[in-house]
């Protein structure tokens, strides 16, 4: 009689064999398919990944969680070119993917915050395909700055300031703290400790740079007075931090920068203002009335400035730092400055950027600008538009609704949480009441649309969709609307209404 050891024993070699019977790598590597994937993809990488396939198999085998079906099925040499060459297009896409953006946030932190002006794109392109004088010094024949090529233009915005950039706004921070408190204390309001993105916050950027936190104040309400009864023989500097994407609202209070300005004046210490935002101009006559221009925050007192280069500055990822010669002067000479410094991509992204600001051209030239700038008239004639050509693209039985409609666009980034952007939002209406099957459909195709959810409805802002994406919009939105599962129905497009 056969025992129950015996009996697995016999699986045991069963599945062994199975095991021994799969293709040999290096014969499979020699047929004419996955020649054809090695020449594509490159042999090393082609041979890396058939490994892989046949090491599962053997596993699957072994462990008998596939049969011997599952395992022949799955070590055809037709099954594994396929599954080797799907691996290898996965792995080489290129990533980060270009995507569609028709959420309405213009400085969309996830999807890349600002896009470049057309003349950036094509100083990157440039200074990426070929030798550039970085750190020469073309006139004396000797070694040169890389931050010459910035200074001149940041003394043009920023007259009798100095300047330094680095490689984003939480580095500008973390050296001012090091160069100008390390060892000391930095006073702060509790009510600006804030978290930015990716969970980083402010009492942690303190620590690593050395400075000791003093929180003065509370979270809703911080005074003059708190600040002045903090400061003493070991404070460093004042630091004033950017909310940057909350407000605290109703019975709340804090020290303005004139104020601040005097405190410190009077004490003989610093005063760093964390302006993470970075507008360069005046935006309040667009509706975003909460943030102030960088340079008014230096007429007010503000001994040093740091900001952002990707959000409302609308340049590619950078920190600047403007203010105090001096003060800048500690910054540059410490250890940290050339870790956090920037690469030639950015400084020639960043001057292009300020270049337009310098000759005025800021709203035509940079795109972050122009979007905030459009006129909510304007985006929903677009969008109109864009509704004509989806009715016309959308497949027979497509069952949803369309319409235009009042809504608002969002700068992001951090930047203005209060400030609003009126603007016309085409909707999209599932009769399933669903939005979900249409919101995936878009995010999942090729090329991804990035839109909003609200209360079962589709909603696309147009102001954040770039020219030129219009018609793939409407392609892809007409897909997507084919992919809504519901009833057979005519597509029905309705007039605006206001909201």
């Amino acid at each position: 009689m056969q025992t129950r050891g015996s009996r697995k024993t016999s699986k045991d070699r069963e599945n062994a064999a199975l095991a021994r019977s799969l293709p040999a790598v290096g014969r499979l590597l020699g047929s004419r398919a996955f020649r054809r994937l090695a020449a594509e993809h490159g042999p090393a990488l082609v041979a890396d990944l058939l490994r892989d396939e046949i090491g599962a198999l053997r596993r699957g085998a072994l462990a008998g969680t596939l049969s011997g079906r599952e395992v022949r099925e799955a070590a055809r040499e037709g099954a594994l070119a396929a599954r080797v060459g799907e691996a290898a297009r996965r792995l080489l896409a290129p990533s980060p993917r270009a995507v569609i953006n028709a959420t309405g946030v213009v400085a969309h932190t996830n999807l890349g915050r600002s896009v470049l002006s057309a003349a950036a794109a094509a100083r990157v392109a440039e200074a990426a395909t070929g030798y550039l004088d970085l750190e020469y010094d073309l006139a004396r024949g000797a070694r040169g700055s890389r931050h010459a090529h910035l200074e001149p233009l940041l003394e043009r915005l920023f007259p009798g300031q100095a300047s330094l950039a680095v490689h984003n706004n939480a580095g500008a921070i973390l050296l001012a703290l090091r160069a100008l408190a390390r060892g000391r204390e930095a006073v702060v309001s509790r009510g600006e400790l804030v978290e930015i993105g990716g969970s980083f916050r402010v009492p942690d950027i303190l620590a690593v740079s050395g400075a000791r936190l003093r929180e003065v104040g509370t979270t809703n309400r911080t005074r003059v007075s708190d600040y002045e009864a903090a400061i003493g023989p070991r404070t460093g500097l004042i630091l004033k931090v950017h909310q940057s994407n909350f407000r605290i609202v109703g019975f709340a209070g804090e020290a303005s920068v004139p104020e601040l300005g005097a405190v410190a004046r009077k004490a003989g210490v610093p005063l760093v203002v964390d302006w993470g935002s970075g507008d360069l101009v005046d935006l309040a006559p667009l509706g975003i009335a909460d943030e102030i221009p960088v340079r008014r925050l230096l007429d007010q007192g503000a001994d040093l400035v740091t900001f952002s280069g990707d959000k409302l500055l609308g340049g590619p990822q950078a920190g600047v730092v403007v203010g105090r010669a001096d003060l800048v002067e500690r910054l540059r000479r410490d250890p940290m400055a050339r870790v956090c410094r920037l690469d030639r991509l950015l400084i020639c992204a960043l001057r292009e950027t300020l270049a337009s600001y310098v000759r005025g051209r800021h709203f035509e030239e940079v795109p972050t600008l122009r979007m905030l700038a459009l006129g909510a008239d304007e985006i929903g004639r677009r969008a109109e538009r864009l509704r004509r050509r989806i009715a016309r693209a959308a497949p027979p039985g497509v069952a949803a609704r369309l319409r235009i409609e009042d809504g608002v666009s969002r700068t992001g980034g951090g930047s203005s949480p209060l400030g609003e952007r009126p603007t016309r939002l085409l909707v999209v209406e599932s009769a399933a009441g669903d939005a979900g099957t249409m919101e995936r459909a878009l995010r999942l195709g090729d090329p991804p649309v990035l839109a909003r959810i609200r209360e079962g409805r589709l909603l696309l802002d147009l102001r954040t969709v770039l020219k030129g994406q219009d018609e793939t919009l409407a392609e892809r939105l007409a897909a997507a609307l084919a992919s809504d599962q519901t009833p057979k129905r005519k597509l029905m497009t309705s007039p605006s209404r206001t909201t």
